[in-house]
């Protein structure tokens, strides 16, 4: 086995071990209020590394991604629901290959079943979308989000309309939240390490240049969609399985414009990137809203988040661990140059 394959795979074990040990003493030391904002971040974390796959790595510019959450979220949602509770809130009968009126699946296989839906919806789409470039795709990604939206509103028999639907069963906590955190990176990971990973970066730098290499664009973009829905899906699940309700109005575009706004902010194309948004965007809006409240100007958030947006565009295009990596290659080679400058001086000290 490679030497380096099998240390990169230590230190993304050994990382993952810290992050565990850190949710284990955050569980013990704080408070329910705080464990929730960290539970949110989780999730936001996989939904924008799902994006990430997309609009990051693979240079496409989506805006249909809450769509793929709310199928997700509705899926897994219904084939969960307890059966008890079915007539109560009026919900219909599941269809048979779905596992039948009388059966209620357990959360893992529900939580998959939600993501493999969103998959399929994006396999569908993609085949036709995906052949669009630039604003026509975002457009036509977004149309996707409206029509999934509006469905949600309109089938009244199947997820209850605009009143959504409660008493959702409590499954997700912060161990399956940041463990499907963990599976994600993960994937996406070894996914760019691989020669699809650098057909998907070769098609961000230039579709034209990928073309002439060979690359199936349009194959490799539709695969690209297809795993970052599937986990998109999945976060949309873990989303409704935590805040136990769910409304189509949740998964509209402000879903999609935050999940935007996180990686643009911790930085697109980079594996960090995802959560540092992900965490500052969720912190930012949890530690404003007691100031909006107070002041009664509603709204302040988001107009923070746009001005945030429009700095972070302006002065620091790379996001935050974009950011930080450029100034990590900066001081390394100032620091190359420095030594090759002293080197040059001993050179010089010698010769004299």
């Amino acid at each position: 086995m490679n030497t380096n394959f099998l240390f990169k795979h230590l230190k993304f074990l050994a990382t993952a071990t810290i992050c565990y040990g850190l949710l284990l003493l955050a569980n013990y030391t704080l408070d329910r209020y705080t464990l929730y904002i960290i539970a949110l971040i989780g999730i936001y974390a996989i939904a924008t590394s799902s994006l990430n796959l997309t609009n990051g790595y693979t240079g496409l510019f989506s805006l249909g991604h809450a769509g793929f959450m709310a199928i997700g979220a509705y899926v897994s949602t219904l084939l969960t629901f307890p059966v008890r509770l079915r007539i109560a809130y009026n919900l219909p009968l599941l269809p048979r290959f779905l596992g039948g009126p009388e059966f209620q699946w357990p959360f893992l296989p529900a939580l998959i079943m939600g993501g493999l839906m969103a998959a399929i919806g994006a396999l569908l789409v993609g085949i036709t979308v995906l052949r669009l470039r630039g604003h026509y795709l975002s457009v036509a990604s977004l149309g996707f989000m409206v029509i999934v939206t509006t469905l949600a509103k309109g089938l009244k028999d199947i997820t209850r309309g605009a009143a959504g639907i409660q008493a959702i069963p409590h499954y997700a906590n912060l161990w399956w939240i940041y463990g499907w955190l963990i599976i994600t990176v993960y994937v996406i990971w070894r996914l760019l390490d691989s020669s699809y990973g650098r057909a998907m970066l070769a098609i961000r730098e230039s579709e034209i240049a990928a073309q002439a290499q060979g690359i199936n664009v349009t194959y490799y973009k539709i695969i690209a969609f297809v795993i970052s829905a599937f986990f998109a899906g999945v976060a949309g699940g873990l989303y409704a399985h935590f805040a136990r309700s769910i409304r189509p109005y949740e998964f509209s575009f402000s879903m999609t414009f935050y999940v935007v706004i996180m990686l643009i902010i911790g930085g697109s194309g980079t594996l960090l990137g995802p959560i540092i948004g992900a965490t500052t965007i969720t912190a930012l809006k949890y530690a404003l809203k007691p100031i909006e409240e107070g002041l009664k100007i509603y709204g302040l958030v988001e107009v923070i988040y746009a001005i945030l947006l429009i700095v972070v565009m302006l002065w620091w295009p790379q996001g935050i661990a974009g950011g930080i990596t450029f100034l990590k290659v900066l001081l390394l080679k100032r620091k190359k140059g420095g030594e090759e400058n002293v080197r040059i001086s001993a050179g010089k000290a010698d010769g004299a």
